[in-house]
Parts: structure tokens; sequence; C-alpha cells
């Protein structure tokens, strides 16, 4: 269902539309998850009584001239610029098309195919945005012009972590779900030149290493690529490795509790943002509808974030001090939050993408592409997606317990986790159900 701008008081999902899926039992999906996260936590906590995740140290090594051929710099050359080509080809489309999302392959193009696209395809082949980064190229390309290093003139400070790439999806997750008109041309080129600006400019200032934290969508690559069974070892070489071992190598940096919990918190509100209740309240709302949806978007990103950070708080109380319990267990957040994003964009990338791709060729008169899958199917499969997304967190989470924890305190100081994993079920079940 695509939902046009032109329609009052309609909050537009995803940018462009939205995809709605039949429910399954409720008593089903919550008795199942409830079950697969109890069972999963028990067995972890007999069986399980030392670390086996070794990071960046671990990986089966992939032939010598399969790495060579990624790592070539003509390879390099040709995906970023693919990644330039069609950061040009959207842009054409939005200086050039009209403005209807039904006949304009660019809100698609930006909502879909990178938004909801990056998530599979970080997913499969690692950070990809880091390679195919329009910006990143442009920044090389004035770089040279100019005859200016690409590292930049100043050093950048530590202490920002991943915050900018916070406040980036924060940004864009506001144009996406809340912005009056996110899907109008007009909007969309404001919004892109805009960031693009201001990520140029802080790139000249700080070095061409800004972008890996400073930018919003090569940030989201890396942490979900964190789960991918491709990955680099410490030395370098290319590897195929058990997803767990790159997520426990997510590094503990400032910011990564926020990212993370950007994530999770949109998603969650763009769950909410179709419930007839929410509606009502924009309707009539006397602050008006963008200040009342912007005050819903913020509220569930803090009330995800006060969860956490109550959590931490806990198993600092029950298993004792530790130097960071806050940044300790973040990476076990990301798979939480794949599998909401899995969950909640899944329909729509397999519908909307190929229509958008089919405006992009000219053959928008097309037939509508058919969900893969009937509604009940849908409806497990979102299920399936946020129930594994929490048990592959009470993994991540035990592991990293043992590790820091004295063995008699160890499994006492997940039971906060547990708590705040079972939360999190309730809450994204019912929205999915609701």
């Amino acid at each position: 269902m695509v939902v046009h701008p032109a329609e009052p008081f309609t909050p537009l999902a995803h940018g462009i539309g939205s995809q709605h899926d039949l429910p399954i039992s409720p008593f089903y999906a919550f008795a199942g998850a409830f079950a697969a996260l109890f069972v999963s936590f028990l067995a972890l906590g007999l069986l399980w009584s030392t670390s086996r995740f070794r990071g960046e140290d671990s990986g089966l090594a992939l032939p010598v001239a399969l790495q060579r051929v990624a790592d070539a710099p003509p390879t390099r050359t040709i995906l970023r610029a693919l990644g330039l080509a069609a950061a040009l080809l959207v842009l054409l489309h939005l200086l050039l098309g009209p403005d209807d999302p039904a006949h304009n392959p660019a809100p698609g193009a930006v909502y879909v195919l990178l938004w909801v696209g990056l998530v599979p395809a970080s997913l499969l082949l690692g950070p990809v945005w880091r390679l195919l980064n329009p910006l990143r190229t442009l920044h090389r390309l004035l770089a040279r012009s100019l005859r200016r290093p690409r590292t930049g003139n100043h050093p950048l400070p530590a202490r920002l972590g991943l915050w900018p790439a916070a406040a980036g999806l924060l940004g864009f997750t506001w144009l996406e779900l809340v912005s009056p008109d996110p899907a109008s041309t007009t909007t969309l080129l404001i919004a892109l030149a805009a960031y693009a600006t201001a990520q140029l400019l802080l790139a000249a200032r700080y070095g061409e290493s800004w972008f890996a934290d400073g930018d919003a969508f090569e940030a989201y690559s890396a942490l979900l690529a964190r789960l991918s069974p491709l990955g680099r070892r410490g030395d370098g070489r290319l590897v195929l490795r058990n997803p767990f071992h790159g997520l426990d190598a997510t590094p503990e940096r400032p910011g990564l509790v926020a990212t993370v919990c950007v994530l999770l918190g949109s998603t969650a509100y763009d769950g909410f943002s179709d419930n007839p209740s929410w509606i009502n309240t924009l309707q009539t709302s006397p602050l008006g509808r963008t200040p009342t949806a912007t005050l819903g978007l913020l509220g569930s990103v803090a009330l995800v974030a006060t969860l956490y950070c109550l959590c931490a708080a806990a198993t600092r109380l029950v298993s004792g001090p530790h130097p960071g319990p806050l940044t300790a267990f973040a990476h076990s957040l990301v798979p939480i939050a794949l599998g909401y994003l899995f969950a909640h964009y899944f329909s729509l990338l397999v519908v909307e993408g190929p229509r958008t791709v089919s405006m992009a060729l000219g053959t928008d008169n097309a037939p509508e592409p058919a969900p893969p899958l009937g509604p009940g199917g849908l409806a497990a499969l979102q299920v399936i997606a946020v129930v594994t997304g929490h048990v592959l967190g009470v993994v991540a989470a035990h592991d990293r317990s043992v590790r820091l924890f004295p063995p008699a305190k160890a499994v006492a100081g997940q039971l906060p986790l547990l708590t705040l994993m079972i939360i999190y079920t309730i809450g994204g079940l019912s929205l999915l159900l609701n």
C-alpha cells in the first residue's frame, strides 16, 4: 500500500508507504518467545561456563587470490564509481522527475534500497557502504583536485565516538517517519544537500576517517556487518567466521549504546505509528502532528535507552563493579536490532524494492510485484526474526558475562539482561501483532 503525501493527517511509515501483514495467534507467539528465551538462558547457564568468542582473532582465512581481487585498486575504484553513479542518478530524478513517489524512483531508492537494502547487504557482504559511499568518494576527488591531504588538518576527538552517527541516524529516521512530507522531492533535496554539505565540511577538517564514525550510513552498515560471516581478522586477512566472533569484536566506544538505541527505538516507533490510537493522538494533539510525532519518536528512543541503562545498573549491583557495564553488553543489542529491522522492513523491501528498480529502468508500468509469502507466512517470519534476534542477544550477553564476572556471579548477573530481553520481546511482538 502506497500512502500518498496529499492524504491529510496520515503518517508516512517508511517514508513512502507501509506494509501491513495479518497477525498470527498472540498466545503461540508469546509462548514460543518466552520458551525460547528461558530455555536458551538455562542451557547457557548449565553448559557454557567459559567465554568461547575470540573477536578479531578468529576466522578461516579465504584464498589469497580472492583477497587480492577484493583488495585490488581496480575493484575498489569500480565500487566507488558505482556508488557515485547511483547517487547522481538519484539526484537527477529528484531534480527532473515528478514530485510523486508512485512515478519517481528517488524516494524508494533512499528509503527502501539504501535504508532497508543495507541490512541484507551488510549482513551478507560486510560493511559495503564503506566502499559505495558517494560522499567518501567525493571527498577523495575534492582533496585530489584541491591538492589537499585526505587525512585533514585536525585529529578526530576520541570522545566523539559514534555520537555523530547516532545523531545522523536519529535525523534520518525523523525525516522518514515524522517529517510532514518525506517523499517530496523538495524535502529530500534539502535534506540530502544539507547532510552532504555537513559531511564533506567535517571530512575536510578531520580527514577521511570521519566517515567511519560520523557518517550515519557507514556506521549503520558497519554495525550490522558485525554479524556477517565475512570479516577481517586483526591481521587484515579476509576470513569466514562465526558471526558471534565478529559481534564480540564490536568496539566499546562512546555513542555505541546511543546508536543501537536509536535503531531499536525508531523501529519501535515505526511499528507503533500505524496504531489507530496513535493516529488519533496525532490528529487531535494541540501541538500539531509534527511536534507530537517528534516527541513520540524521541520518547521511543529514550524508553529503549532508559531500560538498557537500568539493566546495566542492575548488572553492576548484582555482579559487582566493572569499568564500563553500560557499553560492555551493548553489542548484545545488535542482533535484536537486526531482528526488528528484518521483521518490520522485509515485506517492504521485497515489494517496493523491485518496483523502485522498475521505475528507475523506465518500466514503472510493470505489474505490481506480489509478496513472496502469504500474510500468515510473513507474520510467522516476523515473529521468528524478533525471537531469533533476542536469543542471539542472550547468547552474546552470556559469553561476555562469563568473561567479565566471577563464575559465581556470571549467571546471576545476567538476570537483569534476561529481564530486559523479555521486556523488549513483549514490546516487539506486541507491535507486530497489534
